[in-house]
């Protein structure tokens, strides 16, 4: 008998007691005898019986308290993406009475990120989904939600010592050599390469970056070691100084002829490039952002490297609802796509939720 057909009663009949016993049985209550339960869970086993998990979820009308801990951001960025893929799996669930918190810390800033940690044991949250600060910093928050016994879930950039309930993001190493390789199919003849980064401090937004130019630097001393790479480091929170930095740069530099970096700002130079007139160089970024999306479609943007933001996003979020609701188990790292995106294929990229 399929496991769906299995009513209660039948059940009951075959183990000799109520459906009473039961039902007490199968929603693991109180004042159920030894004896009795060992009925059940023998004639259980006999049928084969599987739960309705979804069924079984929904009965306890139990309300569930995630929270998000993810850096302040502007409009139109990577973040943006995140957030609206974990709320749409937020209500695409919201018969189970899950909600989302979403907290936000600066990035280049640890204390910020602590602050923010303590304000999410005051939700008294079931789960969190964390953008992680540095590991130690990370780690003193991840000590405590253990401790607790909270699950967390490690989003964009992967910290195994801590021990996480699952991740969800990049092969960020992989990711850059990636891009370096595919870079290198059309700039293999170059003698200079440009690599554009927003610092804060001296400091690039996240683990990943670094790691991407771990990946890619890889990849350029193996493959390509007389090719020169030049930084033009841009300050975070000044676009007012960027495109005299670019003119500058690129008078000075004039045989570079392309262009990379590691975060979701491409079209900082596919926009000075767009203003200038400029066809002669090639940039590679990263990410689907609105803006880097259209410069691609403008042509000042050759290639961007797609991480699926919406997806991680959506997913993290499912994968508390599968772990938390559904006490299923579940994968513990999940690496994003490596795509490669360009005017011919940009608008047939979907950012569709998985769960």
């Amino acid at each position: 008998m399929a496991s769906d057909k299995i009513r209660i009663k039948d059940i009951a009949e075959r183990a000799g007691v109520s459906v009473g016993t039961v039902d007490r049985v199968l929603h693991e209550r109180p004042n159920v005898s030894p004896a009795a339960r060992e009925k059940v869970e023998k004639a259980l086993a006999e049928m084969d019986y599987q739960p309705n998990m979804y069924a079984s979820a929904l009965a306890y009308n139990k309300s569930y308290n995630f929270q998000l801990l993810i850096p302040m951001h502007e409009n139109e960025a990577y973040w943006d993406e995140v957030e609206e893929g974990a709320q749409a799996a937020t209500i695409s669930r919201r018969d189970f009475g899950i909600s989302l918190h979403i907290n936000y810390y600066d990035r280049f800033n640890p204390a910020s990120f602590t602050k923010t940690a303590r304000e999410c044991f005051k939700e008294q949250p079931d789960g969190v989904v964390i953008v992680p600060s540095s590991l130690e910093v990370t780690g003193m928050f991840t000590e405590k939600l253990h401790e607790l016994q909270i699950p967390f879930i490690l989003l964009d950039s992967y910290m195994p010592d801590l021990k996480p309930l699952a991740f969800f993001g990049q092969d960020s190493f992989q990711s850059g050599y990636f891009a370096a390789r595919m870079m290198m199919l059309i700039a293999s003849k170059e003698k200079e390469i440009m690599l554009m980064k927003l610092l804060k401090d001296g400091q690039v937004g996240s683990k990943q970056q670094m790691n991407r130019e771990t990946g890619f630097r890889h990849y350029m001393m193996d493959h390509f070691p007389n090719i020169k790479i030049i930084d033009i480091d841009l300050p975070w929170d000044q676009p007012e100084v960027y495109d005299q930095a670019l003119e500058s740069f690129f008078k000075k530099h004039p045989r570079v002829h392309h262009c990379i970096t590691f975060n979701s700002k491409a079209h900082i130079v596919g926009e000075f490039l767009l203003r200038s007139n400029r066809r002669d160089v090639q940039i590679m970024g990263y990410d689907m952002v609105p803006k880097n999306a259209e410069c691609v479609r403008r042509g000042s943007i050759s290639f961007l490297v797609a991480q699926h933001a919406f997806m991680q996003g959506y997913a993290c979020v499912g994968t508390l609802f599968d772990a938390i609701v559904m006490k299923k188990e579940v994968t513990a790292v999940n690496y994003m796509p490596i795509e490669l995106i360009s005017r011919e294929n940009i608008d047939f990229y979907r950012r569709m939720g998985i769960g």
